[in-house]
């Protein structure tokens, strides 16, 4: 790309400010911004929102490309391809992939099934076949006896970026109400009521086993190979307390305001799903995000299982007063998860940002993306 690209007459939406101008890109990079008449035409964007590309730092959506239907597992770079297209078709120029390991059903093992999307990922990044950039963040169940065994293969992976640690066992966190739990996943797995009874006591006992050495092991192994950590679905004091201990930067879905605040408050990003959002609330009947948001506490937003939610979230949560405008709701969904990853080259338009882009068009009310690019250049 030798010659600069203007992008003229868009609504452009920094981390602070929205005002009507242009952009000038140059060589990936963004060069200059201005308000008002551009200095030549270029792409006239007619008024379209001109915003950061989206950054997604929980997204398990690439498992359902690698397996559609149980038992059914699609070929590994394929998988990532659709994935890929579904995100960069979103808005989202750089995604986490969250892989599982010691997973959250009984009699599975997802470790090896994870390690091969893993590099699936790294040969369609290898050979340029991905539009968006794609990063792994690990999700290990500490109430699994070999999640450790399986985290650790990953740790080498020059794509780890993100280790969340998480504990779905009936009863605690998420699942502190065992009926909600029961109705999650016997909907997943079709079971009686006897055999999620079953389940729920082999659970709380292999939990009581092996939860708190898995979690002192994996917080440890990330800290010494530098991996970022996220603690997961905080819902007392005394869980910030632990994450803090651990020294985690993100808080993901916490599950009441209490744990929200308390994380926001000691510098953990707070993390909320944008279905959360879009639906108006949360499908575990947990804290709602647009309630954190009002309190001002709300740092990031992920689409989770929808990609297309983050850009509906986003704006959904521009009316809300602490956000400060559009301005404030994009942060949650480009600046803010992209300075939480320690990814500052991008994330906002600012100069000398990576060019990762992308036009809106909200004019019938909910935003549609019309185009993207990725380092300047047009990827969608």
């Amino acid at each position: 790309m030798s010659e600069p690209i203007v992008f003229s007459n868009a609504v452009i939406v920094t981390a602070e400010h929205q005002f009507r101008g242009y952009v000038v890109i140059h060589q990936g990079r963004i060069v200059e911004i201005g308000e008002g008449r551009a200095p030549e035409v270029g792409v006239d964007f007619g008024g379209d929102f001109l915003l950061p590309g989206l950054v997604e730092l929980h997204t398990d959506h690439l498992e359902v490309h690698f397996m559609p239907r149980p038992k059914v597992e699609w070929p590994a770079v394929s998988a990532v391809l659709a994935h890929d297209a579904q995100v960069i078709g979103a808005g989202i120029t750089t995604v986490f992939d969250a892989l599982r390991v010691g997973n959250d059903y009984d009699d599975e093992k997802f470790g090896a099934r994870m390690k091969k999307l893993a590099e699936a990922i790294a040969a369609a990044k290898g050979q340029a076949l991905t539009r968006a950039e794609h990063f792994v963040h690990l999700r290990c169940e500490i109430s699994c006896a070999d999640v450790v065994e399986e985290m650790q293969p990953f740790l080498t992976d020059p794509q780890l970026k993100l280790v969340s640690v998480m504990d779905h066992t009936p009863g605690q966190r998420q699942f502190t109400d065992v009926l909600k739990w029961k109705t999650y996943y016997a909907g997943k797995r079709g079971a009686t009521e006897a055999e999620m009874n079953e389940r729920i006591n082999r659970r709380r006992a292999i939990h009581a086993q092996f939860a708190d050495a898995n979690r002192r092991a994996i917080v440890d192994l990330c800290q010494s190979h530098g991996v970022t950590l996220a603690s997961h679905d905080d819902a007392t004091l005394e869980h910030v307390e632990e994450a803090v201990a651990d020294g985690m930067h993100i808080a993901e879905f916490p599950t009441t305001v209490e744990a929200a605040a308390a994380s926001h408050e000691a510098g953990l990003k707070v993390l909320m799903g944008a279905p959360n959002v879009v639906r108006g609330g949360s499908h575990s009947g947990n804290v709602s995000a647009r309630a954190l948001a009002e309190e001002g506490v709300l740092d990031v937003l992920s689409s989770d299982y929808v990609p297309t939610s983050l850009l509906m979230g986003a704006f959904a949560l521009a009316d809300v007063a602490a956000m400060g405008g559009l301005p404030g709701a994009i942060r949650l969904v480009s600046k803010n998860p992209a300075d939480a990853a320690g990814l500052t080259d991008r994330g906002e338009i600012a100069l000398g940002k990576r060019a990762d882009l992308i036009r809106v068009d909200a004019a019938s009310g909910q935003p549609v993306l019309r185009a993207a690019w990725r380092e300047g250049r047009r990827v969608s």
